[in-house]
């Protein structure tokens, strides 16, 4: 009882901070959650799914609120997103956990070096066939991990030329349907239980909601995602020292 208190309330502070930059939670949950379950293909990855796709579905609503979803946008690019997600989710159930996680402390790279770097934004010229592009092979990525597409989705869109907040209410939207359609290839194999995933569920998608609302009304987001990025960083950091140096 006492490890899942912890994990409804680790789930929870991780959706606040995601929802604050719309990138659902599954990127900072399977790290978190691997701490606590073991099977990252058939346990981790499918609950990461799950409340990634609910947790981007709330953060979605908190900047909708705001003015900050271009809908139009955000709704084609999610069409691309949940298109292409399954063959990555259906992949991995072929390959070794260790390629995984090999893929996944280098998605963490990536995603720490484009949050760093200074981007330059300019309303109205935003290169959007651009992201509507590089979201196929990004999509595909993010079903193979099991972690939706928000977390490259974003620093792509800014890189794109997008405002941070206007960027962070589009992934949010673009990341829900792929989230859950990179679960279907795994229905049959999920090993999770229902109660635990039901207060996982509970806690992350109000903190997701939380967050953007905070977010669109209160906080600069230049300074959310550095420190969104170190949470990522420490937490991958200590997973993959657990890989390393403990038993298995």
């Amino acid at each position: 009882m006492a490890g899942i208190a912890v994990m409804v309330l680790g789930l929870a502070v991780l959706s606040l901070l995601s929802g604050m930059l719309g990138l659902g939670v599954a990127f900072a949950a399977i790290p978190f959650l691997s701490l606590f379950l073991t099977d990252l293909v058939r346990e981790v990855q499918p609950l990461a799914l799950l409340l990634n796709g609910f947790t981007a579905f709330f953060s979605a609503l908190g900047f909708s609120r705001s003015g900050f979803v271009d809908w139009r946008k955000a709704l084609l690019l999610a069409l691309v997103t949940a298109s292409s997600s399954p063959a990555g989710s259906l992949l991995v159930m072929y390959v070794p956990q260790l390629y995984v996680w090999i893929a996944y402390f280098i998605a963490v790279l990536y995603l720490a070096y484009r949050l760093f770097r200074p981007i330059k934004t300019k309303s109205g010229q935003e290169r959007y066939v651009t992201v509507l592009l590089l979201a196929v092979p990004i999509s595909f990525l993010s079903g193979f991990l099991g972690v939706g597409p928000g977390f490259l989705l974003m620093p792509t869109l800014m890189l794109a030329g997008f405002e941070p907040k206007k960027a962070a209410g589009i992934n949010a939207v673009a990341v829900c349907p792929p989230s859950f359609t990179a679960l279907i290839p795994r229905l049959s194999s999920i090993t999770f239980e229902l109660p635990t995933a039901a207060a996982l569920l509970a806690a992350s998608t109000a903190a997701s909601y939380i967050g953007a609302r905070v977010t669109s009304k209160y906080i600069p987001s230049t300074t959310l995602k550095k420190l969104f990025v170190l949470l990522i960083l420490a937490m991958t950091s200590y997973r993959l020292t657990t890989l390393i140096y403990l038993p298995h």
